[in-house]
């Protein structure tokens, strides 16, 4: 066994994005996070330099979660069908079906799009998604079946 302090932790995910303030935005909202100091967007008329490069989102007690890299072009996975796989996805959970149809609106009312509805599926019940940059990710519910 690999003693824990000699290991790397996991710190944050990062994303490619073509607009990284538009996507942190989407993730902000959606899971409840807050910018890393200085990431805050600007005051209205202000450039938004650091939306332009990289982000960073954290709980708000202070833990890295996901970050956000501008690149100038990204292809768009196509998964399920298609040409481009989806390389990496998030798995997001809520604890009963009532909450997975609660946040299904939330995240399409955010800009997130339903490639996939499990709803009723033999094992736990799940959605996949896109977000507005079209990178797949998972919302299900927690310890409703294998998992």
């Amino acid at each position: 066994m690999v003693e824990r302090e000699n290991t790397p932790r996991l710190c944050q995910v990062v994303l490619d994005c073509t607009d990284a303030r538009s996507l942190a935005e989407f993730y902000r909202s959606l899971l409840g996070l807050v910018y890393r100091p200085g990431d805050e967007p600007p005051e209205p008329g202000q450039a938004d330099e650091r939306g332009t490069d990289w982000l960073v989102l954290r709980t708000p007690e202070g833990s890295p979660q996901l970050a956000f890299q501008q690149v100038d072009q990204l292809p768009r996975p196509t998964w399920p069908e298609g040409q481009v796989p989806q390389q990496l996805h998030l798995d997001l959970s809520v604890t009963s079906t009532e909450q997975l149809v609660a946040q299904h609106e939330r995240v399409l009312a955010l800009g997130g799009r339903l490639l996939a509805d499990r709803l009723t599926g033999p094992d736990e019940p799940f959605r996949v998604y896109a977000d507005p940059e079209g990178h797949p990710f998972c919302v299900f519910v927690a310890g409703a079946g294998s998992g």
